[in-house]
């Protein structure tokens, strides 16, 4: 079967869970430890956090499957930003998170991201004006796939991966869909 981008069903929990502790470090900037990511995947990208998140109502989690392999996956939030700067640097609303959008490095520059994307904005809720996420100021790379994707930066606000707590860019774009 070629690439299909669907939603998340509970059988794939466990390889959602490995795929998420495989593709979360490649996020990760240099001076984030591997004891860090571990405490992070521990707490946040475990199978009983992805039971939870398939379960809540407000998160839509989508899986890129090729060949009956999921090697990528985003997690889309729904509501008002429980963080203060965040919501103090978007300027659109009602709005969505794009919570997690990750690849398997074997699988980048094929295109897999480009499609998690597109479907992350048809998924995102019809009442929702935009759409944002943070990234880690370091990964250039994700800064540039999210510009070619029509995101732009409007702020930042912090992120806690194990002890460290990093600087991340907000970024955010309309979705005139």
């Amino acid at each position: 079967m070629p690439l299909q981008v669907r939603p998340a069903q509970p059988v794939d929990v466990p390889a959602l869970a490995r795929l998420a502790a495989a593709t979360f470090p490649l996020a990760c900037p240099p001076g984030s430890t591997p004891a860090d990511q571990q405490a992070f995947i521990d707490a946040v990208l475990s199978r009983a956090r992805f039971d939870e998140y398939l379960a809540d109502p407000a998160r839509t989690v989508l899986v890129a499957d090729e060949h009956d392999e999921l090697v990528g996956y985003t997690m889309l939030v729904a509501g008002t930003p429980t963080d203060a700067d965040v919501r103090a640097a978007l300027t659109l609303t009602p709005t969505v998170e794009l919570s997690k959008c990750y690849v398997l490095a074997g699988h980048h520059g094929a295109g897999i991201s480009d499609a998690l994307m597109a479907a992350s904005i048809e998924a995102a809720p019809a009442d929702a004006a935009g759409i944002w996420l943070g990234v880690n100021q370091l990964n250039e790379r994700a800064q540039r796939f999210y510009g070619r994707h029509g995101f732009r930066r409007v702020g930042v606000k912090h992120f806690q991966v194990g002890d460290r707590l990093e600087d991340d860019y907000v970024l955010e774009r309309a979705l005139d869909r």
